[in-house]
């Protein structure tokens, strides 16, 4: 699959709070749920080691990270009532890197630009 040249990928990672396991893997179910039917959404997928999940996940620009953080919100909030978000990451070109720094500055994401690759 050729993903496009505005693709943003996101990469939360979460701490699972003791006990929680079960609680979290019923919030992963409705993550996939919600993001399911969003048009700009190219993958989405959770994996685990040990206490850690970790969500890989990659959108048409901006636009459409913005639309699934908009759809997700809830949920995401959900989830930081049985786990921790211990970082928190967004890859892209500049200039789609550029629309969600302010809008999203609150979140102390690290923000990744894309250098060069195929």
């Amino acid at each position: 699959m050729k993903l496009p040249a505005n693709l943003v990928t996101i990469h939360p990672y979460f701490k699972i709070h003791s006990g929680k396991e079960a609680a979290v893997a019923a919030v992963l179910e409705k993550f996939v749920s919600n993001t399911r039917g969003e048009a700009k959404c190219l993958f989405y997928e959770f994996s685990s080691l040990g206490d850690m999940v970790f969500c890989r996940e990659g959108y048409e620009g901006a636009e459409g990270v913005n639309e699934h953080l908009d759809n997700i919100g809830a949920v995401l909030d959900e989830m930081l009532t049985v786990s921790d978000l211990t970082r928190l990451e967004f890859h892209g070109p500049a200039d789609e890197i550029e629309k969600l720094r302010g809008p999203l500055r609150n979140l102390n994401a690290e923000w990744y630009v894309l250098k060069c690759g195929i």
